[in-house]
């Protein structure tokens, strides 16, 4: 029986214990670099929430073209190479839906301040200072070595230098939603907001046969980016098809400033200007009315959930119950490593599921199942790639994560979803392919050094404190 998103169906396999001649099955055609996965939980993320047991997931080149019980597999595409995941749950990879990578140099740079402190006297003036074409170089490989090892396979990033962002994407194998970011003001990137649209633009096109990218404007927030850009990139994101990623409602004084300036709330003006629709995602929303509850769900449009980053610099807390409630499509991020300090995705889903629970007074709410489609599939269907990846199934893209269950700490296994959740962490993760492309071997990662990040870290960390 299938359980919905509020929980999951374990399906055992037909045939898997049966004699290969009891079970007689065509022996499949195979391409060069055909593999078979063979976990003892498969963890579907499906509309059914289907957890597998005993079953393979044939990989084709860069995508998943059977899911079929070991026995059946194995006699189907007998050449094919078998990596034998026995003990461990296979997931989709994880899907960070919102972030600021090139910023993990900046992890402990300023520490336990209220939002608007944290920025206007730390971050923007250490920005100012610091961030060039190799910051970003080298923040972003540091922030993808960081998120592979912990089983997140793609990220939405909003940054300076996204030209450079994507090509560092590219080389590490991961893939990404690369923000075309937008201020009114100007910054080492642009020089106000006519260039960082024709900028976005420009990289848009040129992005746009990648088979790993893919992009979305990225005005910073309401009070950062004025009405006549923001219509521009309305105009721009209808004719293009091309997704807008936005800050909004982050802190409860942000929402009371920009009313005493504009004479109504943010979200509010954003709908004036009809950026709200399925293309918009909203990222922390801690400060929502019943009314604006409503209007996101009728809108259509997503919601960014970041709770670490909002608890630490003390923003607020979203209604992600009422927002799941309404039937709004709520993923998680962790933000940048500045506020959170990490790119956790696991800790991310436990703190999404313990705040619910404790802002709600309902243990019931956010259960492990709803959390995990939070983590995956709900962050690619913000990112508009619902139908690439996000959940394991055939004809979508081979972005895949084993996770070694069988460790002391983690038995017994009763629900291997709640495991996840509850008792797995990002140490846990033992491999990682993007589309069809392994990029973590037993916990080490195939294409970055690990040893030239550490090094390039610590120059940089030296070079910020020798000048603050």
């Amino acid at each position: 029986m299938n359980a919905g998103v509020t929980g999951i169906s374990i399906v055992s396999p037909r045939t898997c214990f049966l004699p290969f001649a009891d079970d007689p099955v065509k022996v499949r055609r195979m391409t060069e670099n055909t593999f078979l996965l063979c976990p003892e939980w498969l963890i579907c993320v499906d509309a059914g929430n289907r957890v597998l047991q005993q079953h393979c997931v044939v990989v084709e080149g860069d995508h998943i073209s059977a899911i079929e019980p070991h026995a059946d597999a194995l006699r189907q595409w007998p050449d094919a190479t078998v990596i034998d995941l026995s003990g461990h749950a296979l997931m989709p990879g994880l899907v960070n839906a919102h972030t600021h990578m090139a910023m993990n140099l900046m992890r402990g740079f300023a520490d336990d301040l209220p939002l608007m402190t944290w920025l206007n006297d730390h971050i923007w003036p250490a920005e100012g200072k610091f961030v060039d074409r190799q910051f970003v170089a080298d923040g972003t490989r540091l922030a993808i070595a960081e998120s592979l090892r912990g089983g997140t396979t793609c990220f939405n990033d909003m940054y300076f230098f996204p030209d450079l962002v994507a090509e560092t994407a590219t080389a590490a194998g991961i893939r990404a939603s690369i923000g075309l970011i937008a201020l009114d003001f100007p910054t080492v990137w642009a020089s106000g907001p006519d260039e960082y649209i024709e900028k976005g633009l420009q990289l848009h096109a040129q992005l746009a046969n990648s088979p790993l990218l893919s992009c979305m404007f990225a005005p910073h927030a309401p009070y950062t980016v004025s009405a006549e850009p923001l219509t521009r990139i309305r105009e721009l994101s209808e004719a293009h098809g091309i997704g807008v990623h936005m800050h909004v409602h982050e802190t409860a004084a942000e929402v009371s400033q920009f009313v005493e300036q504009h004479g109504v709330r943010p979200l509010a003006r954003l709908a004036e200007l009809g950026l709200l629709n399925r293309d918009f995602a909203a990222v922390h929303m801690t400060q929502l009315t019943d009314e604006e509850i409503a209007l996101v769900a009728k809108s259509g449009c997503s919601v960014l959930h970041c709770p670490e980053s909002n608890l630490k610099l003390a923003s607020g807390v979203a209604p992600v119950a009422d927002l799941l409630a309404a039937d709004v499509n709520v993923a998680i991020g962790t933000d940048g490593a500045a506020s959170n300090n990490d790119l956790d995705m696991f800790g991310e889903m436990r703190s999404a599921a313990f705040i619910a629970k404790s802002s709600t007074a309902d243990a019931a709410a956010l259960n492990a199942a709803q959390v995990l489609r939070m983590g995956t599939i709900n962050g690619a269907r913000a990112l508009g790639m619902g139908d690439i990846t996000g959940s394991i199934e055939v004809g979508k893209q081979a972005d895949l994560v084993a996770v070694d269950f069988d460790k002391p700490e983690l038995q017994p296994v009763f629900n291997p979803v709640s495991h996840l959740i509850y008792s797995a962490n990002r140490a846990d993760v033992n491999h990682v392919w993007v589309a069809g492309r392994q990029v973590v071997e037993k916990g080490e990662l195939l294409t970055l050094d690990k040893r030239e990040l550490v090094a390039n870290a610590k120059q940089w960390a030296a070079k910020m404190a020798g000048n603050t």
